[in-house]
């Protein structure tokens, strides 16, 4: 089993990550929490989840542990499958779940791509039980150097790809352009399309 990677990254996108270790390319799947955290570096080094089946080995990676233990939790929570928590963690932060598990906001959860009003509900009704909740992560830092002429192209892209529909993707974007007043580097405008679309 792979507890942990460090090394140089050969690609990554707002999902996914490549890093290199021993000679090897290790394909990580990544929630945007993570995305954020290594975004603009060279090299990253990632906590990782190994999820074996008959079929299959993929590795989730995270940025901490605090991410990955959250991660495992929701995985224990019947429908819940490492790809959905993946998405589940890219559409809101640690803090944020957090907030709204403890608040019992479960429409905050449905408004997540894949996440149905029953599996929000039991989101809040199991993980409230199942989480640490002290010692949350503060905040995330960000870098980008995606060109200003293709950003909202990209950014509709990221979106698309962890579900959302290009329409919505789109007025998302848009709306979240108007709301900055300088130029937007591609997190922060990713940041804000999310909170549009879950608002």
């Amino acid at each position: 089993m792979i507890a942990s990677l460090n090394g140089p990254i050969a690609r990554l996108e707002p999902d996914r990550v490549v890093v290199m270790a021993g000679g090897v390319g290790y394909l990580v799947h990544i929630p945007l929490s993570t995305f954020y955290v290594i975004e603009g570096k060279k090299e990253a080094s990632l906590e990782i989840y190994t999820h074996v089946r008959e079929d299959i080995l993929a590795l989730y990676g995270f940025a901490t542990s605090r991410e990955k233990q959250v991660f495992e939790k929701l995985i224990t929570i019947s429908g819940i499958g490492p790809k959905l928590a993946q998405s589940i963690l890219s559409g809101i932060d640690v803090n944020e779940l957090i907030d709204a598990v403890v608040s019992n906001d479960s429409k905050r959860l449905n408004a997540i791509p894949g996440v149905g009003k029953k599996t929000a509900d039991r989101i809040c009704l199991e993980l409230k039980d199942k989480l640490d909740l002290p010692g949350l992560p503060e905040g995330r830092t960000t870098s980008s150097g995606v060109g200003r002429s293709s950003l909202a192209e990209d950014v509709v892209s990221a979106l698309v790809n962890l579900g959302y529909k290009d329409t919505l993707s789109r007025k998302a974007v848009e709306a979240a352009a108007a709301d900055l007043d300088s130029e937007p580097e591609f997190s922060e405008l990713l940041r804000s399309s999310l909170r549009h679309l879950s608002g």
